[in-house]
Formats: C-alpha cells, structure tokens, sequence
C-alpha cells in the first residue's frame, strides 16, 4: 500500500444505540466491495469485524474495530464502534480517528438515548454527522413521524438524501433527492422534488454565488450539487439523512456513494495542536512535521501489542524514529501494519489522515502524542468517561496470584475505562468499570485469554472518622525495665477544623494561643498546632510527636477508618535527659490522640457522590422516588431535548453501589447516570450503630435487596 492522498480518504466512525445494525451495515459494505469472500453475521458469530471471543458470545462489539475499501474514487476507513453504553470509552478514541460520524437510528425505535448521546458527542468532537435509518422494512416503520422526531433531537439540519418506496414491510427501494426523476414514484414516501429543494437550500448557504444562481433558478449541474452538499455537511449546515435495510441489501449502495461524495476528507475540517496553552491549527500535508496520536491499544494473542495511530501531518516510514511527546523518549518503529478487521498487512509508510498500527512498542499509550521531535506540540488529550462501578478482586488460586497483576494491568492498557487500584484504607485490590457488563468482559478476558480467575465482590465503603466537639487532656508514657527506660508526656487538645478554612486565615495566634508553627494536610483537613512554650518539650521530639498522632488517625479509633477535620495542639510536655526519645514520644502521642479522641464525641463519616440521572420524563417520579429512599438530596432538574430529563442530586456512595442495574430496571433501559465523589457527611445515628456492630458493607438501609427485586420486577 502506498499513501494515498489525502483528498481521496474519507474516515467515518459508526454509532449509535445497540442493535440498530451497525455491524451488519460494515459487514455488508465491505463485502460489497469485494473485501470480504462471504457476508457476515454478528448474530452467527460470523461477522468480518466482530473478531474478538467475547463479541461472537455477545453478539455485540466490545471495542472499534477498523475495515476499509475503495469506492468512487475514494477510500474511506470505516471504523464499527461498540453501541452498548457499557464500552462508551471505546468510542472516544474512535472518533478522534474520524472527521464523519454515521449515527444509525432503528426505524421501528427512532431515536433512542444512546443514539442522541452519540450525535451529541460527534458534535462536540468536531464531527461531520450523516444519518442512516436501518430496518426501514420494519412493519411498524413510519418515516414522517421518524424525521419530525430526528428533527426535534439533532435539528433542522437533517433532511433526506433519499426517500422509500413503499415503507414498512413493502419496502422495495429508494430515490435520490440529489439528482431526483422529474415526476415522484408512485409510492414515494416523500416527493423527492419537494425534499430536493430542501437539501438545495442548505447546500447553498455556503456559497454565496451559487446561491444566487439558484435564487435566479439558473441550472445548476449534478457535479456543482454534489460539491455544495460536501461543503455543508462539513460545516453542519446540512445533516444528510439516509434511508436503507441492510437485511435487504436496500439503499446500501446509495450510502456507500454519498459517504464517497460527501463525507469530508481531513483536508475538510481543521485540526488543532496544542503548544503550551495556544491551540495552533495543523495541516493534514505529507512533507510536514510528523503529528500521530495513539487512539487505541490493544493487546492480540498472536500479534502481540499493537498501537493505533491516527496520522495528522507528515508521513510516517517503516524503521523511522519518533518522539514520544508524554513520555520524551524516542522510539524506533519497526512494523507499520495495514488493519483489516481482523488481517493485518505490513506496509511501507502511512501519510496524514490513515489510520495505521505499530507493534511491540510498550512506550506507547492511548492518547499518547508522537511527533518527529521538531516542534513541542502534542494533540489535545483523549477525554474518557470515568467508571463508575467497583469490585473487589482476589486471586482464585495462588497460581492466579502470581499472574493476576500483569494481566490486569494489560487489560488496563486496552481500556481506558478500566482502573485498577489498591484501597490502602480497605486493604483491597479494587477494579472499576462502566457497567457491570463491562466487568464481566474483563473477568472473561482475564479467564480466556491470560488463563487468570478471580473471585469478586463488592467493595468496602471507604469511611472516616471526625469528632464534633473539643477535648483536652494528657497522657504520660513511662518504661523502665534495666538500662535505659522510656520517659514522655504530652499534653494536647483536640477540636475539629472546619471544611473550606483558608489555613493561612484560620491558624493565627489570636484562636491559637502560643502558636509557634503549624503543619495542614488539605486532603484530611487535618492541622497540627505547635504550641509549646518554655522548652517543656524539646524541638528534636516534637516531629515525632507529630508522627505519633498520624499514625493513629490512619489507624482510626472508633472502627478503624482514617480520621479527618480534627486540629490537634501541643502546648505542654514533659522529658527525662536520659529516657526520653522518639519512640517514646509516639507512643505517647498515639495513645494520648486516642484518649482525647473518645471524649470528643466522636463520629463516623461516609462519602456522598455528586450524581447525574438521565431518565425519560416519565419516569422522573419513580426515580426520584427511589433517590429518596436511598437518602439521596434532589439538587436540581434540567429538560434535556426528546422528552429527557436530567436530575441532579447527592446521596451516599454505599447506597449507589449497585444503582446501575436499580436505574435500567425502572426505566426499561432508557436511564443513565454519571458520579464522582462531592465530599464526606456524619452518618446518621442508626446507620453508625449497624456499622459499628458489624452489620453489613457498611450503612445501607438494609432493603437493598427489596430495592433490586422491586425494580427487576417492574
């Protein structure tokens, strides 16, 4: 394969919702082309792009998975993203690779949620965006209602590049509204002359002299038609719409053409580096400086590692050295590899806009940015959804122990989604991801592939421990037992620190008397006061006075979490010249800490998350119903367009843990939600006597079980 030139490629990322016939749409394309021996088939485990072991089990794709043919004098990398919300991370580093987003809509089930995420996230991207509606011999079909609705969710822009005849189960084929016949086919959905003076006038708004030759209805050639509706859809003035059933094999071809004559090629849309803070924009020229960024990792059985790269300027050689921007390191490239679902092709070089992969260099990360060291740009960073749930991980065997790390860690590499960490306060080895599908994947992977098992449930509540009122006290370490003893006295008081306390305001001689210095941990929300006056306590022992009390609060008093929003002040001791050391000072400080500690009524705190809820507006009773019994705090609601809402609220992390599965079963599928940690609140009194006697993962409401089978059951 030689570079091709840059005005001939045309790079289109699918998505949408699952089921919508994503796959079988690339499948059928690619086979149409000549690519592919036989027509494949996601649902027989079949298909030319679903090559991994979990998707033919699936059904569905669990990573993008890149194909590409010619067709009207172009070629166009097409790139079959995942539609399941579980593996959303995969589409970030998907479109990054693309300048068109083909969103694919279900005929019988319009737009759905995921599918108006996906439109949203290719438009924040920068994406040109193309519509193909699937299934359209679906019985249950009907396009005019289907346009209003495609209308409504994405906007005026969308207008049809084709039109049926016959809908529904009749379905026989489609007309161009481009070039349309002189009169409309019986049968014609839509007239195609009607919808074409609609697509005539977006196409024209970007030109103004062809504008006016249309206002003065002077002929306008097939050629200066096809040209003015490539410069709008780049803009986003027009939003082709595309009617097709791919069972049928109808309307396939019409698509495949449009996406040749009108899907941008990267010399249409304007591409940025970053240097320093300056955005700068970058042209898609072979003789330029070398700009790649890796967009996707993966680790193959056979092949090894590979690292996608998309190519923005420059050509990249086979055996040519490249810097690694994040890492500043040099790296020799000594395979470029051709993609083709699953085959794969050495090659020469590659030039801006291809999308190629390099093995065997484990330098390279996603979102890394590889240039050829002559300018210090890099491309912005790759924005990846956070995950959103846990479980714990143990080794099943201590076989599995040895190995479990390093094949975590490679699972890691390919999805960006996926952390894995470990708890120090829990003690645990944690694994995150964006759905409790998508852990199942990983548990999969890491049974089939790296012959690793594991044993998993869920996490520990990581809570702390605070006190609400002051204390003061004293406590005397004393050891003699032959020889040298142990000899320490501290005197302290304990009081807590107030949240958003600017340090430099709060800790002044005027609220500490005899202040000599402080030490603050924001993190904690933790001060540590000297204020010891008269040389009671010599300076040598007071960092380990100091190191005393954090010892302690790491340990926890109350039930062993950490402690936070305390301050703790020094002002008195007492030291014998010869007994007297270190040691001896922490323990005293410990023991003193904890003493004071259980005075100062102390109290347990749990984590409350920040959470996003986007549900069909009528289930906005139902679920802030539930919120509410998870002691969640509604914060606010906002109407989101196609009779969504999204609401606003807080509410205790251990009652969100198992929410995913909660927040499907009461809105059919249709909800989503996102969470972050806000920030740590009291436990109410009956939740911290279950936790403190040891009654559950700390501080549910005990029906959580009832919750689930409630909403399972509706």
């Amino acid at each position: 394969m030689s570079t091709h030139p840059v005005s001939t490629l045309r790079n289109v990322v699918l998505l949408g919702h699952s089921s919508v016939g994503k796959t079988s749409l690339a499948d059928l394309l690619i086979y149409k082309a000549g690519v592919s021996r036989r027509l494949g088939s996601p649902e027989q485990g079949t298909s030319f792009l679903d090559i991994d072991d979990e998707e033919k089990q699936l059904h569905h794709s669990v990573t993008w998975h890149l194909c590409h043919f010619e067709r009207g004098g172009a070629r166009i990398n097409l790139i079959d993203a995942p539609g399941l919300p579980d593996f959303v991370g995969q589409v970030v580093g998907a479109m990054r690779a693309a300048e068109t987003a083909l969103i694919a809509v279900d005929a019988h089930r319009g737009v759905e949620l995921d599918t108006r995420k996906s439109f949203q996230h290719a438009g924040n991207a920068g994406l040109a965006r193309m519509v193909v509606i699937n299934k359209c011999d679906c019985d249950h079909s009907h396009l005019p209602e289907l346009m209003d609705s495609l209308r409504e969710h994405f906007g005026s822009a969308c207008v049809l590049l084709n039109v049926p005849i016959v809908s529904g189960a009749d379905f026989t084929g489609v007309v161009s509204t481009v070039d349309p016949p002189a009169s409309s086919p019986p049968g014609a959905v839509f007239d195609p002359l009607e919808i074409h003076r609609e697509v005539m006038d977006r196409a024209v708004e970007s030109d103004e002299d062809l504008m006016l030759r249309y206002l003065d209805d002077e002929p306008i050639s097939l050629a200066e038609r096809q040209a003015a509706i490539a410069r709008a859809v780049a803009v986003g003035n027009l939003i082709p719409v595309f009617c097709t059933c791919v069972k049928s094999d109808i309307g396939v071809d019409d698509l495949a053409d449009a996406i040749a004559a009108f899907a941008p090629s990267p010399e249409s849309l304007p591409r940025y580096v970053l240097k320093g803070e300056d955005e700068i924009p970058i042209e898609p020229n072979p003789f330029g400086p070398l700009v790649a960024q890796v967009v996707k990792t993966r680790i193959d059985p056979f092949v090894s590692r590979m690292s996608y790269l998309r190519i923005y300027s420059g050509t990249l050689k086979k055996d040519a050295s490249i810097h690694v921007v994040q890492g500043g390191r040099d790296v020799r490239v000594h395979q470029l590899i051709d993609v083709q679902g699953g085959a794969y092709e050495p090659v020469e070089e590659a030039g801006p806009g291809e999308i190629v992969a390099v093995v065997k260099l484990d330098d390279l990360h996603t979102g890394n940015t590889l240039t050829d060291g002559s300018d210090d740009v890099r491309m912005p960073p790759l924005a990846f959804p956070k995950p959103m749930i846990g479980l714990a991980v143990e080794p099943k065997s201590r076989a599995d122990q040895a190995k479990i790390a390093t094949a975590l860690h490679k699972i890691e590499e390919e999805d960006p989604t996926f952390v894995v960490h470990h708890e120090h306060q829990t003690h645990e080895l944690v694994m995150e991801g964006m759905s409790e599908l998508h852990l199942q994947v990983v548990q999969n992977r890491l049974h089939e592939r790296e012959k690793v098992d594991i044993i998993t449930h869920e996490p520990k509540i990581p809570y702390r421990e605070t006190i609400t009122a002051a204390s003061e006290g004293s406590y005397r370490h004393k050891k003699q037992s032959g020889g040298s003893g142990q000899f320490a006295e501290v005197h302290m008081r304990l009081s807590p620190c107030p949240r958003g306390i600017v340090p430099a305001e709060w800790f002044i001689r005027e609220r500490f008397d005899g202040m000599r210095e402080y030490h603050y941990d924001p993190e904690m929300n933790f001060a540590f006061v000297d204020c010891i006056s008269g040389g009671s306590i010599p300076n040598q022992f007071i960092p380990a006075v100091e190191k005393g009390v954090r010892e302690q609060m790491q340990q926890g008093v109350l039930a062993g979490y950490p402690v936070q929003d305390v301050v703790v002040e020094l002002f008195f001791g007492k030291y014998h010249s010869v007994d007297s050391n270190e040691m001896a000072f922490r323990i005293a400080a410990r023991t003193c800490f904890r003493e004071l500690f259980a005075k100062a009524k102390p109290a347990l705190l749990e984590p409350l998350v920040g959470v996003e809820i986007t549900v069909p507006a009528a289930s906005i009773g139902d679920v802030s119903g539930d919120l509410s019994s998870r002691r969640g705090r509604m914060e606010g609601m906002e109407d989101i367009p196609g009779d969504y809402t999204a609401i606003h609220a807080k509410a205790p992390l251990v009652e969100m843990m198992t929410y995913a599965r909660i927040l499907s079963g009461i809105t059919g599928g249709q909800g989503s939600f996102t969470m972050e940690l806000s920030h740590y609140e009291p436990v109410p009194a009956i939740e911290q006597h279950r936790i403190l006697n040891g009654n559950g993962n700390g501080g549910g409401n005990g029906n959580g079980k009832e919750k689930e089978a409630a909403a399972s059951r509706s």
